[in-house]
């Protein structure tokens, strides 16, 4: 009998770890957004450094392309902690467009916008 309770002990004991755990809240980058091509050509390559880099950090779509009107997850390590970042893609005819400071520690969701020459982002 002594068994028998210390086995339905360990069961609930295990069942309330793992209730517990998937309760808990992943955690994401304050950084971490959304990003929208609305700029009309297909984006090849897409770069992301913070305003005080010096140099533009590797092409996070990697192989893949963002065609217009798509979006894609960008997410960050829990510790970065820079939130003025400028974005700078490059379309597949070998064109860069930068937009610069912008701080994705209060954007969520950015939409790039390209038309008559002009430049801009909106932001939720």
């Amino acid at each position: 009998m002594e068994a028998y309770m210390k086995n339905k002990m360990v069961v609930a004991w295990s069942a309330m770890s793992l209730l517990l755990a998937l309760s808990l809240p992943v955690y994401s980058a304050d950084q971490d957004f959304t990003l929208v091509n609305a700029t009309g050509v297909t984006i090849d390559e897409l770069y992301l450094s913070p305003v005080s880099a010096d140099a533009w950090q590797e092409d996070v779509l990697g192989v893949d392309v963002l065609e217009d009107g798509e979006e894609v997850q960008i997410n960050f390590s829990r510790d970065e902690e820079a939130c003025a970042w400028d974005i700078m893609i490059k379309d597949t005819e070998g064109t860069t467009v930068t937009w610069k400071n912008i701080d994705l520690c209060k954007h969520t969701r950015i939409t790039l916008h390209i038309e008559d020459g002009k430049v801009w982002a909106t932001f939720e």
